[in-house]
């Protein structure tokens, strides 16, 4: 074995991938420190180690709860290697370099002090050292130490890791504690006051990365956990996905969300047009509503929305006339956005909760293109691409089931969370009336049989727009066919459950 160069810090809960990490690092010239139920779990399996005892000087105290929060162990991991009086010290003091450091930490309901501590000082210090923090990691970090291909880049992305884990660590531990009382105790860090969560009677609270990102408050009420989940709705709506074509190429688009589900869409040359075609979508969803709007509200709007019962009216910017209308009324929340807000919530990942944990997913987007493709006789007018394109681009902020009919850059009929697609045409060809004559209908998923685009038809939708993947395809569109519209399949799909 080579003369260690460096050393290593175990302390592991879960020994998972230990011994062959343990093996590796010896074989890389690596001294091991261990805590000692690690140290025995690796003398088990071969591996030689040492006790941290022997490196802090001192025997482990108080039941185990302090083990390694020691000058010896902190300085070795955090002092600075291109630093020429670091060294020195480090020297003096007899330090040795700890140039990597793996911590898997306690489980609940046991809190790990030494062991937060270890990956947060590992982290800080990723220019020199590697922290590992999950056995997920190992077989990666071995083929990088064998190959010598630990790079700077690499410890970077370790130490976000640890970061991460440390965070949901302290996260998870603050609601436990705060849940052994009778209310849940929020963190203060990050946190935006609500005035309420779903109901009056619970609370809630915001947590948001930098100011930038929460829209400014100009007036009215405080915002409620509600509140801000239509907010978020009707702001992802004004993204626009790369498939839509913008109407004269600077059109303003409206958004109408209630419940979190949009409830009219309209894309038109000016605010004013915008908002009352949106409105005039379905007047009746509208009450009690969010309003955003992508661009600036001159005073013509504000009188469209100053007389209706509405919750938000959003925009990235208002005229003084405006202004001084909305702020009229003393509970409206006037809420102003950067621009490119929107495009940028739709870029970041969703986190939501299940089961007491967090569920987690990338944007919807993919690496492959998204691919529309024409699978009926008949090929949609340039007017019918226009409509499929908008109606596709608003389907995917919809609960699925969901289906968009819309015309002429508005929408004309929306249907949410139904649970089977025939119904969701039907209710939103209802609500569409006459406006589903020469519409274009949008489905979030594929139609699992014909029946669904029958409806459509029998509406009087002209061109429909949906993913392909049904076992029963060639049935779906040869109803198109018989039916004489157009019919695109996408290659992807937009479900939002």
């Amino acid at each position: 074995m080579r003369e260690p160069h460096g050393c290593a810090l175990l302390c592991l809960s879960d020994t998972t991938g230990a011994a062959s990490l343990g093996r590796a690092l010896l074989e890389s010239g690596m001294r091991i420190y261990a805590t000692s139920g690690t140290r025995t779990f690796l003398e088990r399996n071969g591996i030689s180690a040492t006790d941290v005892e022997e490196l802090t000087g001192f025997p482990t105290l108080f039941g185990g709860r302090v083990k390694t929060l020691h000058p010896h162990v902190f300085g070795g991991i955090l002092y600075d290697r291109n630093s020429a009086a670091d060294r020195a010290e480090a020297a003096r003091r007899g330090i040795p370099p700890i140039d990597a450091v793996a911590v898997t930490l306690y489980p609940p309901p046991e809190i790990d002090v030494g062991g937060v501590a270890l990956l947060r000082a590992a982290a800080k210090n990723s220019a020199s050292v590697s922290v590992l923090s999950d056995p997920s990691q190992y077989e990666a970090f071995v083929a990088a130490l064998r190959t010598g291909a630990i790079s700077q880049a690499y410890r970077r992305a370790l130490a976000a890791a640890a970061f991460e884990r440390t965070a949901a660590y302290d996260a998870r531990n603050a609601v436990e504690l705060g849940s052994a009382g009778t209310t849940v105790a929020f963190p203060a860090a990050g946190r935006v006051a609500l005035r309420y969560g779903e109901n009056p009677q619970q609370t809630g609270a915001l947590y948001v990365a930098g100011a930038d990102a929460m829209p400014e408050q100009l007036h009215g009420k405080a915002l409620s956990y509600n509140n801000l989940l239509d907010l978020d709705a009707a702001l992802r709506i004004l993204a626009r996905a790369a498939t839509t074509e913008r109407a004269g190429g600077d059109a303003v688009r409206a958004a109408v969300v209630k419940h979190a589900i949009p409830c009219g869409v309209a894309q038109r040359a000016s605010a004013e047009d915008a908002a009352r075609e949106a409105l005039d979508a379905d007047r009746l969803s509208a009450y009690g509503g969010t309003v955003a709007f992508d661009a600036p509200l001159p005073a013509a709007v504000a009188r469209i929305l100053a007389p209706l019962f509405l919750e938000i009216v959003a925009a990235t910017d208002f005229d003084a006339d405006a202004l001084a209308l909305l702020t009229n009324k003393r509970h409206l929340r006037v809420m102003r956005f950067s621009a490119a807000l929107p495009e940028r919530l739709e870029r970041e990942r969703s986190v939501r909760s299940a089961l007491g944990g967090l569920l987690v997913q990338a944007p919807d987007a993919s690496a492959e293109p998204e691919h529309l493709r024409v699978v009926s006789r008949r090929v949609p007018s340039g007017e019918e691409w226009r409509d499929l394109l908008f109606a596709w681009d608003v389907v995917r902020h919809v609960k699925s089931n969901g289906i968009v009919i819309a015309r002429d850059g508005v929408t004309r009929g929306i249907c949410a969370g139904q649970t089977n697609r025939v119904s969701a045409v039907e209710i939103a060809a209802q609500r569409s009336g006459q406006g589903a004559r020469g519409a274009a209908c949008a489905s979030d998923g594929f139609f699992p049989f014909a029946d669904g685009l029958e409806a459509a038809i029998a509406a009087g939708c002209s061109a429909v727009v949906a993913p392909g993947g049904s076992i029963r395809d060639k049935e779906v569109v040869a109803a198109a066919d018989r039916g004489g519209i157009a019919l695109v399949f996408s290659s992807y799909r937009h479900f939002l459950h």
